[in-house]
């Protein structure tokens, strides 16, 4: 790149030009030749016209890449997320079905369960009640002791010794039932 020592050229513009040459150099913190060598420079590189304001090359070449994206994403769009969104609404809703399915078994297991502790319960009380009237309480108990032994007693004053063994063997018996 040339510098102020190297000068080999001369270049004559107006004065209107060098005013805003100076301006757009000062408002980047460049000096007019520095300037003016980077835009000789970036012309050269990006082979744009500098005649054209509207960059029209540009904007031709921005809109055939808008293009180019567009059809990318409408050919992704057909190949990957309309299928994939498919198959997630389908995966959904047999997500949704098993899980339904899950809670009408658990459902029906818990009523299944509820009737049976139900059933037990009734049949506990069932069992309860009849182990209460099988079971006397404790007077009753001393007062049917005492019947049996008091005709104990009274058999065994009139009884010989053969009767003796068979009324003990009865009353045995009797005092076993309770």
């Amino acid at each position: 790149m040339p510098t102020k020592d190297n000068y080999t050229k001369t270049l004559r513009f107006s004065a209107e030009t060098d005013e805003k040459l100076g301006a757009a150099a000062a408002r980047l913190g460049l000096s007019k030749f520095r300037f003016f060598n980077l835009m000789v420079e970036y012309f050269y590189r990006t082979r744009k016209d500098p005649a054209d304001v509207n960059d029209e090359v540009l904007k031709k070449t921005m809109l055939k890449n808008h293009d180019t994206y567009v059809r990318f994403i409408r050919a992704q769009e057909d190949r990957i997320l309309i299928p994939l969104s498919v198959e997630m609404g389908r995966m959904v809703a047999s997500q949704i079905k098993i899980i339904d399915s899950f809670n009408n078994q658990v459902l029906k297991a818990n009523r299944d369960i509820i009737a049976g502790q139900q059933a037990h319960s009734l049949q506990v009380e069932k069992m309860a009640g009849l182990f209460s009237e099988r079971l006397d309480d404790r007077d009753s108990m001393k007062q049917k002791f005492r019947y049996i032994l008091n005709h104990f007693y009274k058999a065994v004053n009139q009884a010989s010794a053969r009767e003796k063994e068979l009324l003990l063997l009865e009353t045995l018996e009797h005092i076993a039932k309770l």
